[in-house]
């Protein structure tokens, strides 16, 4: 019997197999263990340099862990110092910043034009269209004509234009149309392709009560359709009633305008960053928005988006809670996110109306965009990253 040694055995009687194969196994082996190490050297790297950044924030937050231990869970409110109150006090910072103060304490100082589309586009072009109010049936007629030299896109170079129209209802008159105001109805036109002058030729009519019809603004907004994004705004046309006569038809031609949002409500919201965990939570606290007199019985929630360079990155949504003028929720909703993410994030809270009976009968009432570009956002986000590890609390104007 012979016996053979382990030196005795070359690398081919090992592998059983042609040389060709076998050089090809030992070069992917060195390939995979080179990535493997470069990937270990990038990780070290990494470690070292968000080291000094870690350091700090341990640094503030352990300064921060004596008041928090002692104080439990606080709230604050948007006053510059970010003075701290027990969350057994949120029912009176819920009073103090209640909405039936006046307008100037919302923390928003935007005015509308201010919250349009961050879209530039050259507005031009005109819109005709008819309004008549039937007073023996009690209903609206609104009819949407056509439209004349519309704006072509750059990126397209044509347009596919529409009509969106809504009746906007005011909580009260008010010639500065600075109340808030609800969404009555909304019609679309259909889509004409390829045209700067279409045709539309639409009709649409809705009840009405003839003591209401001061209260509504009829808004008209063109836009181009986008299958594969959001539809391109190319201008908007408002006829407030209360300074038209309309018990016979009147037919009105109008140039296109800027297109501004309206205020349809506010909420008080709550944003608290904890840098450790890398969490945000965003509470959804009150929500407070105005009907019509005559609507159903609805629920309301909330859903909250978290966008990055343009993209939606996670989102949640609260639960279904029955409408009122003022529409308690006091949720809270933790969306885990990295320091970098958080620094270039946006955030948009959507609120929905839906009729509890009726899963696919929701519908928006209006948006809040909470990014750093804006003053009062801006400052809401200023005194959350100064507070750490506490909610900052702070009413917001919603539009739509």
């Amino acid at each position: 019997m012979i016996f053979f040694t382990s030196s005795d055995m070359s690398f081919g009687e090992i592998l059983p197999f042609p040389d060709e194969i076998q050089y090809l196994i030992l070069g992917i082996s060195v390939t995979l263990f080179l990535v493997a190490f470069c990937l270990l050297i990038w990780q070290i790297y990494h470690y070292c340099t968000q080291l000094p950044v870690s350091q700090r924030t341990v640094n503030i937050l352990l300064a921060d862990d004596l008041s928090a231990k002692s104080g439990g869970f606080q709230y604050a409110t948007q006053t510059p110092k970010a003075k701290m109150v027990h969350y057994e006090e949120l029912d009176h910072l819920s009073h103090s910043l209640s909405p039936g103060s006046s307008y100037s304490n919302l923390g928003s100082c935007l005015d509308l034009a201010s919250v349009a589309d961050p879209e530039e586009v050259h507005i031009q072009g005109s819109l005709r269209f008819s309004l008549f109010y039937d007073q023996l049936q009690s209903r609206l007629v609104v009819t949407v004509l056509d439209a004349q030299d519309l704006t072509v896109r750059d990126f397209s170079h044509s347009v596919d234009p529409f009509v969106w129209v809504r009746l906007l209802w005011a909580e009260r008159e008010d010639e500065e149309q600075s109340s808030l105001q609800c969404v009555l109805h909304e019609w679309q036109t259909r889509l004409v392709k390829k045209s700067c002058s279409p045709v539309f030729g639409d009709q649409f009519s809705c009840a009405l009560a003839e003591e209401e019809v001061s209260r509504v603004t009829v808004r008209f907004e063109v836009r181009d359709f986008d299958k594969y994004s959001r539809h391109g705004i190319l201008g908007e046309v408002r006829a407030p009633l209360n300074i038209l006569k309309i018990s016979y038809p009147l037919e009105l031609k109008q140039d296109l305008q800027v297109p501004k949002k309206d205020m349809v409500g506010e909420a008080l919201l709550s944003l608290k960053y904890m840098p450790i965990s890398q969490r945000l939570e965003i509470g959804v606290l009150k929500i407070r928005t105005v009907s019509y007199p005559n609507k159903t019985e609805r629920v309301l929630y909330a859903r909250t988006s978290v966008i990055c360079n343009q993209c939606k990155l996670r989102h949640q949504r609260t639960t279904q809670k029955r409408r009122w003028e003022v529409t308690v929720f006091n949720e809270v909703l933790t969306f885990v996110l990295p320091d970098q993410q958080i620094r270039e994030c946006s955030i948009i809270i959507s609120v929905y109306e839906q009729h509890p009976a009726k899963k696919s009968s929701k519908h928006l009432i209006g948006q809040i965009h909470l990014e750093k570009g804006k003053t009062s956002e801006n400052e809401h986000w200023n005194l959350m990253m100064q507070s750490l590890r506490q909610p900052i609390a702070k009413w917001h104007l919603i539009y739509i």
